[in-house]
């Protein structure tokens, strides 16, 4: 068993991580003695952190935890006023707070000082268009500085965000717009990379009822009535005093695709980015002036998380522009002196193809990170080797859990692609088909724990989470869908979904989602969307089965060859340009329950057999 290990930290790796100093301060010599004091003493536990994670408050919390609405409604810091913005400057302001370069630019540095000037104009312009608390607000845009300040700004004004990924098509980009109703939207002219103009304010030309500050970053271009540019927007005044809110004040709504077409829209409220710092305290080792890279966007949680991770812990972003798949790229994580690199596994798979990374000395990495995937053992040693053999800190979670429920440290022996633990503060237990304990099962979390989602905005929570869960040990379990195996070392390998939700190049989809787009083709009567694991692992491939539309008219005649390229169009213009369908089958017919349903998991089962 010893010998699958492929690093192993040292005692001095131990000694200065900030686990070994928490289990120093309370005399634990195991690691395993540790997360189980998380999770039985959770209120002691998440005093201590939120005393290390030096988080603000302008009235400190009567409780941590209470939990006398039941657990599935816990209320963590009750009684406290905050804005978690504040958290975020904690820094002296001369350290650099966020690093960037924009495609065939240079590395730029931005100051706490800088960045807080910023985010006041952006906050002080808010409130001079007439903004208050409670209103929402959209961002769709790239991750850029601009980004990251309209977002902490919106916070801290007590305005709510809306993030919607700047890849949505127009279609998907309303849906959402229509579930949250935000008064103005943030976003650019175009996108620019790879070398291309990437049209962007463009894809709400037909949705007359929004009004968008847009950021002008290619040529001049002529703006919708009551539209503005964003330099007309910002305000002068480099003063503003943060907005003190509730803990479960929302803050952030983000969307979650789950099993019935329509994206679960969820809200974040002011503790939930303590999970995020949580994890990226504990298990991805943020420290003091570490500089923490991860190619993503406010509309998939890990571009708040990216936020809140990094600053609370006094670390610094660092964020790329262009596309994160060349030479450019590995060149911006050697120059930034990256400490912390974030990954998802189709991306590593590429550098892997392409060997683009392996002249660049990622010497400053001290860990990786992976997420939104199922990862190949062989992609992630080859990661590992990239900055000399370090650690990856496998890393999956949920947007409805602010951060991870199984994950990795730099105080374990690190496997690719397997988890090392528990997260930290939370437990989840493994059921099989009979609903009994398992090595191997469906993952149910255990609640309380911080950062569980308690409202949904278009969904009954209860009906989604909780309704005829089993019960473990007389415990309230949560859903979450996930398939994981515990193996005989006492780490956890991902098996899947087991609902019918997919991570496609690390974005989550439903496969109804993709159907709906599918049957619209006039030679599908009906269809089918899975996720399949390539043979030793790796990202899921997009599989459609269809059953063919024999009505008189239909253009049915064409090749399959010519009907995956109509799917691949039709997938790319209404869902998500990334996607990529990588097989079409016919049928005669889908394989169906006795209640009609259709049996995913087993045209997944056949495909992969």
């Amino acid at each position: 068993m010893n010998s699958a290990y492929t690093w192993h930290p040292s005692d001095k790796i131990i000694a200065t991580s900030n686990i070994g100093k928490m289990m120093l301060k309370h005399d634990f010599e195991q690691y395993k003695d540790f997360w189980k004091w998380s999770v039985e003493q959770k209120e002691c536990f998440w005093k201590e952190t939120v005393k290390a994670l030096g988080i603000q408050m302008k009235r400190q919390y009567d409780k941590i935890l209470d939990i006398e609405e039941g657990v599935e409604n816990a209320k963590w810091l009750s009684g406290a006023k905050l804005n978690i913005v504040d958290s975020c400057f904690q820094n002296a302001e001369n350290a650099i707070a966020v690093i960037y370069q924009e495609e065939g630019g240079e590395i730029q540095t931005v100051t706490q000082k800088a960045l807080a000037s910023l985010v006041n104009r952006i906050a002080n312009g808010l409130v001079e268009k007439g903004f208050k608390k409670g209103d929402s607000v959209a961002i769709d845009m790239p991750m850029t500085l601009e980004a990251v300040a309209i977002y902490l700004a919106c916070i801290k004004a007590g305005i709510i965000v809306v993030t919607i990924a700047d890849s949505f098509a127009p279609h998907e980009i309303a849906v959402r717009l229509d579930i949250t109703k935000p008064k103005l939207v943030f976003t650019q002219d175009v996108i620019l990379r790879s070398g291309k103009v990437l049209p962007l304010y463009h894809k709400f030309s037909e949705i007359k009822e929004v009004h968008c500050v847009v950021i002008s970053v290619g040529e001049a271009i002529s703006l919708k009535e009551n539209d503005m540019f964003w330099n007309d927007f910002l305000s002068d005044n480099t003063s503003f005093d943060s907005v003190a809110c509730s803990p479960e004040d929302y803050m952030t709504i983000l969307f979650s695709s789950g099993t019935t077409g329509a994206p679960k829209a969820i809200p974040w409220n002011h503790t939930t980015p303590i999970k995020s710092a949580s994890d990226g305290y504990y298990h991805h080792n943020i420290q003091k002036e570490d500089v923490v890279c991860w190619p993503t966007n406010l509309g998939w949680m890990m571009g708040p998380w990216l936020v809140f991770a990094t600053l609370i812990n006094k670390g610094t972003i660092a964020l790329y522009y262009g596309a994160p798949l060349g030479e450019a790229f590995g060149v911006f994580v050697q120059n930034a002196k990256v400490n912390m690199l974030g990954v998802v596994p189709s991306l590593v798979t590429h550098w892997k193809a392409a060997q683009c990374m392996e002249k660049w000395n990622w010497s400053h990495i001290k860990c990786f990170s992976s997420t939104g995937e199922v990862s190949n053992p062989e992609d992630m040693q080859y990661l590992m080797q990239l900055a000399d053999n370090k650690p990856i800190i496998e890393y999956c979670g949920g947007t409805e859990i602010g951060g991870g429920y199984v994950t990795s440290t730099v105080v374990q022996p690190s496997i690719p692609s397997v988890f090392s633990t528990q997260a930290l503060g939370g437990e989840f237990v493994l059921l099989d088909e009979n609903n009994e304990p398992s090595d191997k099962g469906e993952v149910y979390l255990i609640p309380p724990i911080m950062g569980l989602s308690t409202s949904l905005l278009n969904r009954n929570h209860h009906e989604v989470y909780y309704k005829n869960t089993p019960r473990y040990k007389d415990q309230l379990l949560r859903k979450h869908g996930d398939q994981m195996e515990k193996l005989g070392n006492g780490y956890y390998k991902a098996q899947g979904r087991s609902d019918d939700a997919m991570n496609l190049g690390g974005i989550k989809v439903s496969s109804i989602q993709i159907e709906v787009a599918v049957n619209s083709l006039d030679f599908v009567k009906e269809s089918a969307a899975i996720a399949v694991s390539p043979v030793g692992g790796g990202p899921s491939k997009l599989v459609i089965y269809m059953v063919e539309n024999t009505l008189e008219g239909c253009h049915n005649k064409c090749d399959k060859e010519e009907k995956l390229k109509q799917v691949q169009q039709i997938i790319r213009k209404q869902i998500n340009p990334l996607f990529k369908a990588h097989d079409l089958i016919s049928l005669e017919s889908l394989p169906r329950t006795a209640s009609n349903k259709v049996m995913r998991r087993k045209l997944r089962d056949d495909y992969e057999a």
